[in-house]
């Protein structure tokens, strides 16, 4: 292979093998995600130089290898042999700035509204660490939500950090999203005075 960005079905392939699949192809993976590297070639029919070069090539920094083992930093399904006791160790606290943002839809607003951040099918709720940062981050959002990380503490809910950056916690409570920032020309929003969980989620009208 070159030295040039791998295509891109390749890394697809490896990160759904490590977030999703390995159950459904029968590799072998433990309760933090780590599967043996020989089992992973076989199961993906890659050589490892290949391997390495989408590693170290994916512009998310979504795998880590540790000697001979490989992992997804984060991102897990929950259906998968990972536990989340296991995730959070092998992770470290986050200790950074006062706030941390999660991207999402106006359609969604609502439901956040109600029960806040959930990791839905995911082990974990993703956040990224800077508001400019493209970390835990889906590219086509609406929204910003800025998260309280005091807010976060106060609802006795911890985050922890992967070693890619993304920034993980098990639940956003609705009272730990501080606002919403618009996005595009679709995200735009306008200030409600009327009563409910979030005066600011609420699309402006046509």
């Amino acid at each position: 292979m070159g030295t040039g960005a791998m295509p891109s079905p390749l890394s697809k392939k490896v990160s759904w093998l490590l977030r999703h699949g390995a159950s459904d192809v029968h590799l072998a993976m433990d309760d933090a995600g780590w599967v043996t590297i020989d089992d992973l070639l076989a199961v993906a029919k890659l050589d490892r130089s290949t391997l390495e070069q989408i590693v170290a090539t994916n512009p998310k920094r979504r795998f880590e290898i540790q000697g001979d083992r490989i992992r997804a930093c984060q991102g897990h399904s929950a259906q998968l042999a990972v536990t989340r006791e296991a995730l959070e160790a092998s992770w470290s606290p986050f200790s950074g700035g006062l706030r941390v943002w999660h991207g999402t839809q106006l359609s969604a607003l609502v439901s956040i509204g109600r029960t806040g951040l959930l990791p839905q099918s995911r082990t974990h709720v993703h956040l990224s660490p800077e508001i400019q940062s493209r970390i835990g981050k889906r590219a086509d959002v609406q929204v910003l939500l800025a998260v309280s990380t005091d807010r976060m503490r106060a609802a006795d809910q911890r985050l922890w950090v992967a070693s890619n950056g993304v920034v993980l916690a098990r639940h956003v409570p609705p009272s730990a999203i501080e606002s919403a920032m618009p996005v595009g020309p679709k995200g735009r929003l306008y200030a409600s005075t009327e009563d409910g969980p979030f005066p600011w989620l609420r699309e402006e009208p046509s």
